[in-house]
């Protein structure tokens, strides 16, 4: 495993990829099962998994499409990789006309295989669907996506590490989040705030602030250990409404880098991201700070 790289077969935007080794420093040592309701590229599972950070792993993600795609990638890598590669293979010069046949083929028949080649294919891999809840994002046409080769690694490198050890839904967060226990830790990384409570294109289903307060005060209540992504910063500019104070977290600021919006305009604001760690988690990690300053992790 030391000569491996942790694998990551779903590009996705908005992945934790970058930042998951980061998140890993606030993990306890004693971790049953690692829980990511919202997991999409499950960056953070992968990077758990490789570091041996938890026994097993549940991912979850209201994407049922999505979720097959991973339950295929782990439970059935040399299927998924064929298929892929043909698909791939089947490009010839045609290329975004291919495209679009596959994301026709996809938006009837929810193949995971058609998503892995349109995820890998569509601009800056990000989802977005329409009003129907279709696919709908255009090809980048200036790659054709990654090559069979190299996404059978990445393929392969996520079916080790997980299959045997890690259950997969597409259910409602509420009802993952209510599997675990004490010695359990639910990482969670919601749908961006702004979108919570409305259609939006990135998203099968938006998570409603109010309502998902209440449920991380249950989750205090019952002691379980969570770690949230939920709001950062770029410059001066905040995003996403505060937390309330009574939930009683810690707050963790991880510098994230120079913003891609940044370098596009020519400035060098950098982005933090923040953690919030449950009471809960800190009792386990004995995270008692010596101030009330914000303390940040530098990545880079």
């Amino acid at each position: 495993m030391s000569q491996m790289r942790i694998p990551h077969p779903i590009p996705y935007q908005g992945s934790k990829r970058n930042l998951a080794e980061a998140i890993l420093n606030f993990f306890p040592a004693d971790v049953s099962v690692l829980y990511e309701p919202f997991a999409g590229s499950a960056a953070v599972t992968l990077a758990a998994a490789f570091h041996l950070k938890a026994k097993r792993y549940y991912i979850n993600d209201i994407n049922r499409p999505l979720m097959d795609l991973w339950s295929s990638i782990v439970l059935k890598p040399e299927e998924t990789y064929k298929k892929y590669a043909n698909i791939w293979n089947g490009q010839g010069e045609r290329t975004k006309e291919q495209y679009i046949l596959i994301r026709e083929n996809f938006n009837k028949s929810k193949k995971p295989e058609c998503l892995l080649f349109l995820l890998a294919r569509c601009v800056k891999a990000s989802i977005r669907y329409n009003s129907n809840g279709e696919f709908n994002q255009s090809p980048d046409n200036r790659r054709l996506g990654k090559s069979p080769d190299k996404m059978k690694a990445e393929i392969y490198g996520a079916s080790q590490l997980l299959k045997g050890k890690c259950g997969f839904s597409s259910n409602d967060y509420r009802e993952v989040i209510g599997k675990a226990n004490t010695s359990d830790l639910i990482y969670m990384d919601p749908p961006y705030q702004g979108t919570s409570g409305k259609r939006d294109s990135r998203y099968y289903q938006g998570v409603d602030f109010h309502e998902f307060t209440n449920q991380l005060l249950k989750l205090n209540k019952k002691n379980i250990s969570f770690i949230l992504s939920y709001d950062g910063r770029t410059g001066k500019k905040t995003y996403g409404e505060p937390l309330p104070a009574s939930l009683d977290l810690q707050r963790i600021e991880i510098n994230a880098g120079r913003s891609s919006q940044s370098t596009l305009l020519g400035r060098n604001h950098i982005t933090y991201e923040s953690l919030y760690i449950s009471k809960a988690l800190s009792k386990r990690l004995d995270f008692t700070p010596k101030n009330q300053k914000q303390r940040q992790l530098a990545l880079f």
